[in-house]
């Protein structure tokens, strides 16, 4: 496996081994963590002190031209008092994202120190959110890197049903009319399948980078 040092550059996200760990080590650096993102790699751990890099194969993705939204949700949307709200409390959905328990992990992987890079990027403008708010509170959203023509999803949360999709919905919305390639969703989610996304050779994705 590949170590990174204090130099900011990756190998080739096709060199990763079976599980899509392309390298380990580094810092979070938002120059080094952007870099990965625009080569097909995201940082994935439990612990700021061993990092770990991963391009996994297949990846998962969404064309926004692929959108499905389900009568019940079409019906849901019409209803519903929800506001959606753009870049508005980056910071408050990164915070929100790292509390939610995920399945077969002992914490999160929204760190410390990944949330300071995270906020970094954001500041550059190449991190945004997407907020759900409902009588004032924030009850879902979401979070990602922006690479121009394709959206780098990170996380999501939900308080109230159903918010999390709303602001995915809403967010694939919003890049199709400004011409997006695709969503990278990162890695296999009954939930995000429903909604369209699709499973595509790592090699393809890295195409669309290009």
């Amino acid at each position: 496996m590949y170590q990174l040092n204090e130099e900011i550059e990756f190998p080739s996200p096709l060199t990763a081994n079976e599980e899509g760990i392309v390298a380990y080590g580094g810092d979070l650096n938002p120059e080094r963590v952007l870099l990965a993102y625009r080569n097909g790699i995201f940082p994935w751990f439990e612990n700021d002190d061993y990092l770990l890099w991963w391009s996994p194969d297949p990846r998962m993705v969404l064309f926004p031209e692929n959108l499905k939204i389900s009568k019940s949700t079409k019906k849901f949307m019409r209803n519903t008092n929800f506001q959606i709200t753009f870049n508005k409390s980056f910071t408050e959905v990164v915070n929100a994202c790292a509390k939610v328990k995920r399945f077969g992990q002992n914490g999160t992987w929204i760190t410390d120190g990944l949330k300071e890079a995270y906020k970094k990027l954001h500041e550059q403008g190449h991190a945004y959110s997407v907020e759900v708010w409902q009588n004032m509170e924030l009850v879902g959203g979401l979070y990602g890197i922006d690479l121009g023509n394709i959206f780098c999803g990170e996380s999501m949360f939900t308080i109230k049903n159903n918010a999390s999709k709303i602001a995915f919905i809403h967010l694939v919305k919003e890049l199709s009319k400004n011409k997006y390639k695709l969503i990278d969703c990162q890695v296999p989610s009954a939930h995000l399948k429903s909604l369209g996304a699709e499973e595509i050779p790592r090699s393809e994705f890295i195409k669309y980078l290009n």
